[in-house]
């Protein structure tokens, strides 16, 4: 059974930076896909990023792209999210997901959904 651990997440200002990250336990296929959802209070949920397992691939949404990149840990195979100059607009709850490519992710095609993590950026 695959498994998501997500952590990070906070309450800071605008400019400020923060780290997401995810831990996936369980996947079957050789090659997947890392990402997170956004979703805020009456806004449509967006896919935020997405990277493949074998970190060759990788997608920003043109709202993040240029402030947000991933990283590796490779001391328990997390993959984090780096935050950079977060804007109000960027509050949220997150979602690790995993996904069986970053072209599904792009369609909105979830295999599995972990649990929320609140980011919050103040003016």
């Amino acid at each position: 059974e695959v498994q998501l651990q997500a952590s990070g997440g906070g309450l800071v200002q605008a400019g400020d930076s923060l780290r997401l990250s995810c831990a996936a336990s369980g996947p079957a296929a050789d090659d997947y896909g890392i990402g997170w959802f956004r979703q805020a209070p009456g806004k449509e949920r967006e896919g935020v990023a997405c990277v493949s397992s074998s970190g060759g691939f990788t997608y920003y949404a043109d709202s993040v792209k240029g402030r947000f990149a991933f990283s590796t840990d490779d001391n328990n195979n997390a993959v984090s999210l780096q935050m950079h100059s977060l804007k109000p607009e960027d509050t949220a709850v997150y979602y690790c997901v995993l996904v069986r490519s970053c072209r599904r992710f792009r369609l909105g095609i979830v295999e599995h959904w972990g649990q929320g993590t609140q980011v919050t950026v103040s003016s």
